[in-house]
């Protein structure tokens, strides 16, 4: 009887043993963050429409498995990656002026836009989107909400340093942030000449009412 207990046991502890990394592996973060960027990879190469979780999992360098048991489909794959990406996106600056806080801003903003694959996979999931009621709902969070608290607390920061006068909507100030860059470096695709991003600031402060 004890030597069959001791076997048990040893059954017992080797069964958890093989269950732990099973566990572990669903959610190995190496492959969470290869799969991510295969998306950007992926949208950028393709499209969404032609964008497939084979594809992205085949450039991941991982089994289809994989990607469904973290996200049920493409388009929640999307959602969160692309969420993730605008939540982390743009800084909550504090230069100390209005005119610096919308200086980073660009900055960020401009070197973000500039990049191939955001240059290539906005306008995609923008035209997707047309035809896509939850993924215009979401991106229109993710692009647009997630942002509307940063440069809310910006335009509260130059009212309490007596910038601009009270009442500026947060709203106009982030169109006046990424409008401009958006047209010239996504639309139009255009080069920023020098100074370009020193003027732009200017101007932006100065219609929130800067002096």
């Amino acid at each position: 009887m004890a030597k069959n207990g001791a076997h048990e046991g040893r059954t017992t502890g080797s069964g958890a043993a093989r269950r732990t990394p099973a566990g572990a592996a669903v959610l190995r973060e190496d492959k969470t963050a290869a799969i991510r960027a295969a998306v950007f990879e992926e949208l950028a190469a393709v499209g969404f429409a032609r964008m497939s979780i084979e594809g992205i999992a085949r450039r991941a360098g991982v089994g289809k498995t994989a990607v469904y048991r973290r996200w049920r489909s493409k388009l929640h794959l999307v959602l969160d990656v692309v969420s993730a990406v605008a939540v982390a996106g743009l800084p909550s600056p504090d230069t100390g002026s209005l005119r610096g806080d919308v200086r980073l801003l660009l900055e960020v903003a401009a070197r973000a836009l500039r990049h191939p694959m955001a240059s290539q996979i906005i306008p995609d999931l923008l035209a997707e989107a047309a035809r896509s009621p939850e993924l215009a709902e979401a991106l229109r969070t993710a692009l647009h909400e997630s942002q509307q608290s940063m440069a809310a607390a910006m335009v509260e920061r130059a009212v309490e340093r007596g910038e601009i006068p009270a009442g500026v909507d947060g709203k106009l100030a982030l169109d006046l942030l990424t409008g401009p860059l958006y047209w010239r470096l996504v639309v139009v695709r255009d080069d920023l000449p020098a100074g370009y991003l020193d003027a732009l600031a200017q101007s932006v402060a100065a219609a929130l009412g800067a002096e």
